[in-house]
């Protein structure tokens, strides 16, 4: 491979190893909902730190799945941050009810708090919380928001499989979280996603939502001796298969020393950025473990983002922007008439933000070329 070779924002590991678990399940008679599926939720949940984990065909899904199981109908407000991708708030509007978009912490684009707190009202049942780039939100303070207003806490970790927050797992601090499977994220399904709980009758509710709403799956029916199914609510067909779950259970075994390959790229990058003038990395928290799905920088007003953004394509380095503000999306603006200025610091930030390239596969050669490549693309 040249030196000229294109970097992707991100992509896919897959080894030998990942190939042969999944050929050897499509051996198996069961190649959809199987024993599989029941094995990686029970690594999920274990690595997590937490009971239970439901499966589904996507992150996206996934967040669906938990507003599903907490009855969020027409009428309810469910808050979410203005920078995310629009899956977050989207799931809202799936189940009839309303997103309540707010603004971000300037130097992490986590969801502020103090944000939080002031938009709370009656029509308020959840608060899902986006661990922007891999890094937590602050836990302790939503938590105790969410606890005092009686109201559930979702983590939207889709970035931060791995992630810790004070030294353990963002589960451990929110009623649901849920993580994405997509390929450009720490580990792969193809598609596909998982919430992950402690909450028992959240579990059954999600299972019984991914399967078209009935009460038992096939295996189970099957296990029963029975034919005999009842469709007891309106759901979706949600699943994911035994061969994606097969591909799942054998990259979780690599995804430590996956984060740790991300986290010395991020270091690296933080080493020859520093004495950028005009850029500025995203701030990291001291308290956390970061998972580094993004590296994303800010520029000051004097650079345009975007024709960075084009030179960067131009020269083979698939740089990217995560995200443009929620509110400002067509759909929320004429369905729920959000409108500019709303959330200023998101709208502010999301015009100088950028997404280097970031994965386990990227070498130090790599980064030094995208850097040479920024720094040109700055001065000219």
């Amino acid at each position: 491979m040249t030196s000229n070779h294109f970097i992707p924002y991100s992509k896919q590991t897959i080894d030998a190893d990942d190939i042969e678990a999944v050929a050897k399940s499509l051996a198996s008679p069961l190649i959809t909902t199987g024993p599989l599926v029941e094995t990686f939720e029970r690594d999920l949940a274990e690595y997590n730190k937490v009971k239970f984990s439901v499966t589904f065909s996507s992150g996206t899904a996934a967040l669906h799945g938990t507003m599903a199981a907490l009855g969020i109908g027409p009428g309810d407000e469910v808050i979410v941050p203005a920078i995310s991708f629009v899956a977050t708030a989207n799931c809202v509007v799936f189940q009839g009810a309303r997103p309540r978009i707010v603004d971000v912490e300037q130097d992490t684009l986590l969801i502020d708090p103090k944000e939080v707190a002031k938009n709370i009202n009656p029509r308020t049942k959840a608060v899902i919380a986006v661990d922007y780039a891999g890094q937590p939100c602050e836990y302790d303070k939503l938590k105790a928001i969410c606890k005092d207003a009686n109201i559930a806490l979702i983590s939207d970790s889709c970035h931060a499989l791995g992630a810790k927050y004070k030294g353990e797992p963002i589960a451990t601090y929110c009623d649901m979280t849920v993580f994405s499977f997509h390929p450009v994220k720490h580990i792969t399904t193809g598609e596909g996603g998982a919430v992950v709980t402690n909450h028992q009758a959240l579990v059954a509710k999600m299972k019984r939502f991914r399967n078209h709403g009935i009460s038992k799956d096939y295996r189970e029916r099957q296990q029963h001796g029975t034919w005999k199914y009842e469709m007891i609510e309106l759901g979706y067909n949600y699943r994911l298969t035994d061969f994606q779950c097969a591909l799942g259970s054998n990259q979780l075994k690599k995804l430590n020393g996956w984060l740790k390959k991300r986290q010395e790229i991020a270091s690296y990058y933080d080493e020859k950025l520093k004495d950028i003038l005009g850029l500025t990395p995203l701030k990291k928290r001291p308290h956390i473990e970061h998972a580094y799905h993004l590296y994303v920088i800010q520029f000051n007003e004097t650079i345009d983002r975007d024709k960075v953004y084009e030179k960067m394509l131009n020269r083979g380095i698939g740089v990217n922007v995560h995200y443009y503000p929620i509110h400002l999306q067509p759909f929320y603006m004429q369905k729920f008439n959000t409108l500019p200025g709303e959330n200023p610091v998101a709208e502010r930030v999301s015009e100088k933000i950028l997404s280097l390239p970031i994965y386990p596969q990227l070498t130090h050669d790599d980064v030094d070329r995208v850097v040479k490549n920024l720094k040109e693309a700055i001065s000219k």
